[in-house]
């Protein structure tokens, strides 16, 4: 069962679902170790809104397109410690875990990155003990680059190569 995704960029009034979303525990487990606070959202989802300026990269609310429900997030942003390099990123309420919907959201911005720019390379942050994360970058052709603790949090960066070839 193939969901049809739909992919909408977060606006002013959507603060209430993302901060639903991101509360949680279990959905911020592998991104900030638990929930954000109220605070937390506010200035994150802020930070989202300033991002979201750009009129093609940003963050993005996944919604089913059956039943309109938020599923999770992703993002195809600038690489902030590199703007060569585009960075993407998703996020899932976790009874959507394993259900193929990551390999879905990372197809739809992998698509959009290659729309915007087929020769600019993309990088994956996530946490090592992501296994899942990393099973679904590595699927992609993403390939490790970097493990250790960065901004104190334990980090592994993988990096898609998509300069063409001089």
């Amino acid at each position: 069962m193939h969901n049809t995704l739909v992919f909408k960029k977060y606006l002013f009034e959507d603060f209430d679902s993302f901060y639903d979303l991101v509360k949680e525990d279990d959905v911020m487990k592998y991104i900030t170790g638990k929930g954000l606070s109220y605070e937390q959202a506010k200035r994150k989802f802020e930070s989202i809104l300033e991002l979201n300026q750009d009129p093609d990269l940003g963050y993005f609310k996944v919604i089913e397109a059956d039943t309109q429900k938020l599923l999770g997030d992703c993002k195809l942003v600038n690489y902030k410690k590199d703007p060569s390099v585009f960075e993407v990123g998703y996020l899932l309420r976790q009874e959507h875990w394993g259900k193929g919907l990551g390999t879905q959201i990372c197809e739809s911005m992998l698509a959009l990155a290659t729309a915007l720019n087929p020769n600019k390379d993309v990088i994956g942050i996530i946490d090592p003990d992501n296994t899942a994360s990393k099973r679904l970058l590595s699927k992609f052709g993403f390939k490790s680059f970097f493990v250790g603790i960065e901004d104190d949090i334990a980090t592994e960066k993988l990096i898609l190569k998509r300069t063409a070839a001089k």
